[in-house]
């Protein structure tokens, strides 16, 4: 097949045009109709008055992003039938939610929490473990910026077969982005959302029909791919099924203490709204993950070796190839390059959102200036989080990894803060310097783990043994060490009986 073929020319261009516009012109309807501008938790949790619909898709489009669309084809192309672990390990990130989400968004509805790092602060009354917690936030945070950036670099570029060069499509789109964020903020985002989550749906269902009508089935690949790579149709190796329930337990519970899902908790108006939209999320990896999965593994027989450089741009590849068979095909290549764009804008928004907040909330209003009016406060989240994305386009202009390799790091830092959740929502003897010490030997453990290249046996990610050490700290510390009346107090503060989530 010729991947030479461009479908996206001015009709794309014009395509992306015209949905940009209709996005920005319901953001500022929206943010027009309340004031959000000015107060903390308006503007970051859109008042806490998220319903269970605006919940789900500001959840799912958040979720689904460049990653599982334009990374997850091309780790299927490359891997095969073992990359069947994308489907449940993004119904841990479900399970995740589920061990503590009920129970936090109930403390932060009580206590008026803004940021995850409310949480740290209310729970421990300890400026060290605040500061720690939020530090591995932000890079968490950072790294899944970055991921986002080069995932907007390769949709533009790879859909319009490089008709639209990668870092101007990502500065086209950064620019929309800060917009209708700065004038909407959680609000507009999560309208963003809504409409970019159904514009992806519609896109991939649309692109799996069409490509098993006009690529070949998934039995003719299955076919293909046991006669010319058995390795990638056979039963993976123990290593490799143990390397799944690692990377099960990193995005299980990695993905469920990102700082902007858990602004999503805040953000919901009830406990019951949060329910639902949980529920409804159960069922998306099947029909998102699963979609992507089947499209990347038809692309081997479509696209026979490709080395890892060029499959990266495999969906772009494949787009180009249907959209080239009828009239019909054309337009629905072209709802899929929207509702991908558009989700990988989602992610992006709703990041730089939470990161600003934040900074914005626990950098500058409890260390650099205490008094800060609210204002203020949203005022430097908005400019540091314009110079940390500008920042980080420098590095996404020739980005150091795939969008895999990007998307698993973060995780082994970011997981180091879930034992102050997910033991302190329960646990109300865990005290402040165990968390502390928790923290950072994990954090030290991963990172040493991670960047040096090291690994443990049978795969089993870095991540996940420096939460081992964390929660074995955690744990033991806070057994061996009584608490002090200072943190009694502190824990006595927060009623733990009353709270039934």
């Amino acid at each position: 097949m010729n991947s030479e073929v461009q479908f996206i020319g001015w009709h794309g261009i014009a395509v992306l045009l015209v949905y940009a516009a209709f996005l920005l012109g319901m953001v500022i309807y929206a943010a027009a109709r309340r004031d959000i501008r000015d107060n903390m938790k308006s503007f970051y949790l859109g008042g806490g008055g998220l319903g269970a619909f605006l919940l789900f898709f500001t959840m799912y489009a958040t979720q689904y992003s460049g990653n599982a669309v334009i990374g997850y084809a091309p780790k299927a192309y490359r891997l095969g039938y073992a990359w069947l672990q994308s489907i449940p390990f993004l119904v841990m990130v479900i399970t995740g939610y589920l061990l503590f989400a009920p129970r936090l968004h109930i403390f932060a509805k009580k206590y008026n929490f803004v940021t995850p790092s409310d949480w740290l602060h209310k729970r421990f009354n300890s400026k060290s473990v605040t500061l720690v917690g939020t530090l591995l936030m932000c890079y968490g945070l950072a790294n899944y910026l970055l991921e986002q950036l080069v995932a907007m670099g390769h949709a533009i570029s790879g859909l319009t077969a490089g008709a639209i060069p990668y870092i101007c499509g990502v500065l086209f789109l950064v620019v929309i982005m800060f917009v209708y964020e700065w004038f909407g903020g959680m609000k507009g985002v999560a309208v963003a959302d809504t409409i970019n989550g159904i514009a992806l749906l519609i896109g991939i269902i649309g692109f799996l029909v069409l490509t098993l009508q006009h690529v070949g089935s998934f039995a003719e690949t299955a076919q293909y791919i046991a006669m010319t790579a058995p390795k990638k149709i056979g039963v993976p190796p123990l290593s490799t099924s143990i390397n799944w329930l690692s990377m099960y337990l990193l995005v299980g519970i990695g993905a469920a203490v990102y700082p902007h899902a858990i602004q999503r908790i805040y953000a919901a108006n009830s406990e019951n709204a949060l329910k639902k939209s949980l529920s409804r999320m159960t069922w998306m990896p099947f029909i998102t993950t699963g979609v992507i999965f089947m499209i990347g593994i038809i692309g081997i027989m479509a696209f026979p070796g490709l080395q890892k450089a060029p499959s990266e741009k495999l969906v772009g590849l494949m787009a180009n190839v249907i959209a080239n068979k009828s009239v019909l095909s054309y337009w629905m290549m072209m709802i899929l390059y929207t509702g991908v764009v558009g989700a990988i804008m989602s992610t992006t928004d709703s990041v730089i959102l939470s990161l600003s907040s934040l900074i914005s909330n626990d950098v500058y209003g409890r260390f650099i200036n205490p008094a800060a009016a609210e204002k203020d406060k949203v005022f430097w989240g908005k400019v540091a989080g314009i110079a940390i994305v500008l920042l980080l386009l420098i590095v996404a202009w020739k980005p150091p990894a795939t969008l895999y390799e990007i998307f698993v790091l973060k995780f082994e830092i970011l997981i180091q803060v879930a034992p102050a959740f997910l033991i302190g929502l329960y646990w109300q003897r865990l005290g402040k310097k165990p968390v502390l010490l928790g923290m950072l030997s994990g954090a030290l453990v991963a990172s040493v783990m991670t960047f040096m290249g090291l690994r443990a046996p049978m795969g089993i990610h870095a991540g996940i043994i420096g939460l081992l050490i964390n929660i074995i700290v955690c744990i033991v510390g806070s057994i061996a060490i009584p608490l002090s009346k200072e943190d009694q107090q502190t824990a006595a503060m927060i009623d733990f009986r009353k709270v039934t989530g």
